[in-house]
């Protein structure tokens, strides 16, 4: 005969039950109000959708990361398999992109026309290594105020500057005809040592890790190693100028290799300004994911005007600048092109 359970019973049944799940959902709302919201800033615009004629509205952020990087002096036969440029041959090739037939401008020479010209397309009628003060430019037509007026951030990050003054002059390894955007008045105020826009626009090299940690890099990064370790001037303790380059990329590129702006669509250019007994060819190498790599290369004819238009391209900004316009761009050295 079954036995009848009494009422007490019952009721602490239906407290244990009560607490049980009082407790599973004390806790549930703790963890939902532990759970991070992100805001995505961007441009909004808005999408129709063919199924249901509804316009929705997403909001995406401009991500894209150009780096260039400016090597100095050295024709491409100097470079490729050379034993002094390990890092370059036996790491960087492999995985990237490059050119075979890359050119400066013809008839290009020295070095400041060349760096002008990857700035605007010209070299302004400039034949020498002046300071700003000599050969300033008042225009701006020129990329990086393109990319402000298009509201894209820019740095020139230059190894051996102070950053608490616009470098016009040159300091120790440092030189302005490697720095192109100190030609340009709009951004030094008309050579103004003490232009707020310059000094915040051209920092010290050594504040790209800073900026890559945190992800404040900027859109487009112009990077000038200094003169030992650009591959300009034979340096102790190397005194291999090619060596000292290829080291100093050894030891500074992984950094923005392994940085989010780089993985998530990052470009890095890497060329030489100019060539020697002529006008080359000259390095370019490309890395991204979006590059062929692999180690592909082609030989069609680049100068640095194809440089410029394809970051013009990459960006969105226009009018092309200068010969920009007549160039072949880069996009053959990707599988798909930004």
């Amino acid at each position: 005969m079954s036995k009848s359970f009494p009422r007490w019973f019952f009721v602490l049944i239906g407290l244990v039950i009560l607490v049980v799940v009082s407790a599973v959902v004390l806790r549930f709302i703790n963890v939902t109000e532990k759970v991070p919201v992100k805001t995505i800033k961007a441009n909004v615009k808005p999408h129709t959708t063919a199924a249901n004629s509804r316009t929705f509205s997403i909001t995406v952020g401009n991500d894209k990361h150009v780096f260039l990087i400016m090597m100095e002096n050295h024709n491409w036969s100097d470079i490729k398999n050379n034993a002094s440029a390990p890092y370059i041959n036996n790491t960087l090739l492999p995985m990237a992109s490059y050119a075979e037939q890359y050119y400066n401008p013809p008839g290009n020479h020295p070095s400041e026309p060349n760096y002008l010209w990857l700035e605007a397309g010209t070299n302004f009628g400039i034949s020498d290594d002046a300071d700003p003060a000599f050969n300033h430019q008042s225009t701006t037509q020129h990329l990086v105020t393109l990319l402000s007026h298009a509201g894209l951030s820019w740095k020139s990050y230059q190894e051996d500057i102070s950053g608490t003054d616009c470098p016009l002059t040159g300091s120790g390894l440092y030189a302005p005809k490697h720095n192109p955007m100190v030609f340009f008045d709009d951004v030094t105020n008309a050579n103004d040592p003490n232009s707020s826009n310059c000094i915040s626009h051209i920092r010290p090299y050594t504040e790209l890790a800073t900026d890559l940690q945190q992800n404040a890099e900027p859109n487009y990064s112009f990077i000038t190693p200094n003169l030992c370790n650009d591959m300009h001037d034979s340096c102790a303790p190397m005194n291999d100028p090619v060596k000292q380059g290829d080291t100093w990329l050894s030891q500074n590129l992984p950094a923005i290799l392994n940085s989010q702006a780089y993985m998530n669509g990052g470009i890095v250019f890497i060329t030489w300004d100019e060539g020697v007994g002529g006008d080359g060819p000259i390095g370019m190498i490309v890395l991204s994911n979006s590059a062929k790599g692999g180690g592909y290369s082609n030989t069609i004819q680049y100068t640095h005007s194809s440089t410029l238009r394809t970051i013009e391209e990459i960006f969105g900004v226009t009018p092309l600048l200068g010969d920009a316009a007549n160039a072949t761009d880069l996009s053959d050295l990707f599988k798909a092109f930004p």
